[in-house]
């Protein structure tokens, strides 16, 4: 059976869920192409300002449905994006997810899991989930972005003790080395997820895409090639009516209601 995703509106935030539970959420080609459909919506729709992916079941994933990819690597490619969609991974240059994307997990989060992880911009685990990045059990190694986003994420140190051993590690050791960002009680990953991507939704969305993008930029190029931007970028955003709003919103001791503009 392959596998789907789910979609749910729920207000500017896209609820993106991960459906083959009865294979453990394991990533297969078609839900890999439906989740990069997912996010291009996410990206193209100026009403959504925020995405959340999760996955249906006890788990989150127990890794790529390896022998669905494989015909791909002996291809010396990943599997090919729909015309439509974002890459899942953040790889692709030219296919970046422009908006902040929240991630809530559980259970088994095995290697693609970890690199979704590493490619969303906040990232919440269940205290059951348990995390492994096992390539190397199998001759192989991450192509998914862990090599890169592991070591700048947690440090090289960290990054090496799990990246060469395949050795599992639990949501405790997630949080310390700077994984995931916050642990919650079983079960209520996906609360805290949202209302974190609900907070973001509120926000202004030009400022929040410019957060993005500077620290992006700075992460992947250098704060050299960053600050240069800084202030040009201010005054754009100074112009805008969403700054307007925020100031009168600040003026008049409020939450801001802000409209992309």
């Amino acid at each position: 059976m392959n596998g789907t995703v789910t979609l749910e509106r729920r207000g500017g935030v896209l609820l993106v869920g991960l459906d083959r539970v009865a294979k453990r959420n394991a990533v297969d080609v078609p839900m890999y192409e439906a989740l990069s459909r997912a996010l291009g919506e996410l990206d193209r729709d100026p009403a959504l300002r925020c995405g959340l992916l999760f996955a249906h079941g006890d788990h989150f994933t127990g890794g790529i449905d390896l022998p669905q990819w494989t015909p791909h690597f002996a291809a010396n490619r990943r599997p090919p994006l729909p015309d439509d969609g974002i890459d899942p991974l953040g790889l692709d240059a030219g296919r970046i997810l422009s908006k902040p994307l929240v991630m809530a997990v559980q259970g088994w989060c095995m290697t693609i899991g970890i690199e979704l992880l590493l490619a969303a911009d906040i990232r919440v685990a269940a205290a059951d989930t348990r995390f492994a990045q096992i390539e190397v059990h199998r001759g192989i190694y991450p192509i998914g972005g862990a090599t890169i986003r592991f070591v700048q994420e947690a440090g090289w140190g960290n990054a090496m003790r799990w990246l060469l051993t395949g050795d599992g590690f639990d949501a405790t050791e997630a949080l310390r080395i700077g994984l995931v960002q916050e642990v919650t009680p079983v079960g209520r990953q996906f609360e805290c997820a949202l209302a974190i991507a609900e907070t973001i939704a509120r926000q202004a969305p030009q400022a929040v895409a410019s957060t993005l993008a500077s620290s992006r930029t700075a992460r992947a190029e250098g704060e050299r090639a960053e600050i240069p931007k800084l202030m040009p970028e201010l005054q754009r955003l100074l112009r805008t009516e969403d700054a307007a709003e925020g100031m009168r919103a600040f003026l008049e001791r409020r939450p801001g209601n802000f409209t992309g503009r």
